[in-house]
């Protein structure tokens, strides 16, 4: 892919005519969930960038809090990452580290620059401060550290319960960032690992690996999002206390925001255990995997981090633009039509027992996808919304005594209708003109409007999946918990029809259904049993922005 130039690539060239020349990413996933689209601005970022500069980018998993990982969601990322099209360098896990990671801690002991500290997580937040006032140090602060190097060690051993002790970097408890202030860097949690089993009781915390383990392998520019600008001093500082030398620079850019969206791993993971969605890939959701299954291409996600750039501050992207780089990239699908609503048209001048095979071709802006056949007979299916009884003003769809176009066939009028009991029209009875086939001589005559069909007999039941976004809009006045704003309509399952064509359809196999938007073949599609996902509609509303 082509990323933008930003403030990264300055970065990167001044290290470059410094003579650091090796460019070496690596994108850090914790594996406690599935990725979703705010990770693939991430990853085709430290990808991208090793790309751009002739370097390399390694995967690397955060398993460092194993009561939340599971060798799953390891799985599922590794799938997401190739899905989009990168191959990392190595596969590397925290976990690889946790050795060395142990031995720099009490290299940090002996050194005076941490201690074992038996305040609660609870006293320790009281003792925090604010951002305007200091800390207090912790009376266990000067403890020695031949003492703190010993309850250490026994802690490794397992002599203590979850959550007595935890060692801190000794740092600065009056710094005007919270992070400098005696953090955390190791705790007690008896939890097997997804790797470890059970050899570790006292886990890392992320801002203590981190910065180890990316020197550890090299790594040369450390891309994060800016949530982590305040902690890159915390970064810094156990790299020079470790005596590491040239050791990667950690740069922070803008993090995903998408309107009516949840970007959060841990509010998915909610959506998914209390069942509100059917599982991490239900097409409804941001993540990876149900993109993938509700039929957005690699391509459209990449073209989509293109599209947004590389920006220093935070800012919520409108979502209508993932889907114009949906449509972007889905121009080329075959064309094919489906009657949603379906509606029966009864031909009563056409001969009872005939039919006639239409040649349609494939996408008209692609001749060299080639033709189909569709059949066209006395009976058929139009949608239900081409069709009103009594019609307002500007309605040039079927009405009684009006006419209209079927798509690649002939002009029909409406005669007559039957309705049920309850009053619903459930058939029109039309007529139609043999003298109008399209691209026949003589078939010029106009009408203002074309709808398509399916033929009665041949076509293909099919369910077909309409979706909205899980969220309402935010309003002012409105429920900002996600839980209050989940959209009641956010699915919609309509007993379809579809042309013959498609009932061979493959999951994930993508179409665009004429007048209605583009479809995928869901995963649990088969013939006999055809399932179709909306993708998107066919209107553009950010093009139609863009262009003012």
């Amino acid at each position: 892919m082509t990323l933008p130039n930003s403030f990264i690539d300055e970065y990167i060239e001044e290290a470059i005519a410094r003579g650091d020349t090796r460019v070496q990413t690596r994108f850090p996933p914790e594996p406690n969930g599935y990725l979703h689209v705010g990770h693939a601005k991430a990853i085709c970022l430290n990808f991208g960038m090793a790309e751009k500069y002739g370097g390399e980018c390694n995967l690397r998993f955060d398993d460092t809090n194993p009561s939340k990982e599971e060798q799953e969601y390891v799985d599922s990322i590794m799938e997401d990452v190739r899905w989009l099209g990168f191959e990392w360098k190595n596969v590397y896990y925290a976990s690889d580290y946790f050795d060395d990671l142990y031995e720099c801690a009490e290299k940090l002991i002996q050194k005076g620059l941490a201690y074992v500290c038996e305040l609660t997580a609870e006293e320790v937040r009281a003792t925090r401060g604010t951002l305007t006032e200091p800390g207090k140090n912790s009376p266990y602060r000067d403890r020695p550290w031949e003492e703190s190097l010993q309850m250490f060690r026994d802690m490794r051993d397992g002599k203590y319960p979850d959550g007595k002790y935890t060692l801190r970097a000794k740092i600065d408890m009056a710094s005007p960032n919270v992070n400098m202030r005696d953090p955390v860097i190791y705790r007690i949690l008896r939890a097997t690992h997804h790797r470890t089993q059970d050899k570790w009781c006292i886990y890392p915390m992320y801002d203590y690996a981190h910065p180890i383990s990316d020197t550890i392998e090299g790594v040369t520019q450390s891309l994060c999002t800016l949530e982590f600008e305040d902690h890159r001093p915390l970064y810094d500082w156990c790299l020079e206390k470790l005596d590491f030398p040239k050791p990667s620079r950690q740069i922070e850019f803008a993090r995903l925001g998408l309107t009516r969206t949840i970007m959060s791993k841990r509010y998915l993971k909610k959506l998914v255990d209390e069942g509100l969605v059917s599982g991490w890939d239900d097409p409804r959701m941001p993540t990876l995997c149900g993109l993938r299954r509700r039929g957005y291409s690699p391509e459209a996600l990449r073209l989509f981090v293109e599209k947004i750039g590389i920006a220093k501050s935070n800012s919520v992207v409108d979502a209508a633009l993932l889907e114009h780089c949906a449509r972007e990239t889905l121009k080329s699908a075959p064309r094919m039509m489906a009657v949603l609503r379906p509606l029966k048209v009864t031909i009563t001048n056409y001969p009872e027992g005939q039919e006639e095979f239409l040649s349609v071709p494939m996408n008209q802006d692609f001749p060299e996808q080639g033709e189909r056949k569709v059949r066209f007979s006395r009976e058929l299916f139009i949608e239900r919304d081409d069709f009103m009884e009594t019609p307002p003003p500007k309605f040039f769809r079927l009405a009684p005594g009006r006419e209209a176009r079927l798509k690649g066939a002939y002009i029909i009028k409406c005669e007559d209708f039957i309705k049920n009991e309850s009053g619903e029209v459930t058939e029109l009875l039309c007529t139609y003109d043999p003298d109008t086939r399209s691209g026949m001589p003589g078939s010029e005559r106009k009408v203002k409007a074309t709808l398509h069909f399916v033929d009665a007999a041949s076509s293909v039941p099919a369910a077909v999946r309409l979706y909205d976004y899980l969220l309402i809009p935010e309003t002012e006045d409105g429920p900002k918990d996600f839980a209050e704003r989940m959209n009641p309509n956010s699915i919609e399952t309509l007993e379809s029809r579809v042309e013959a064509a498609l009932g061979d359809a493959k999951p994930g196999e993508r179409f665009q259904f004429l007048r209605q938007g583009y479809f995928c073949a869901d995963k649990d599609s088969e013939p006999g049993n055809l399932v179709f996902n909306e993708i998107v509609g066919l209107k553009d509303t950010y093009a139609k922005l863009v262009k003012g």
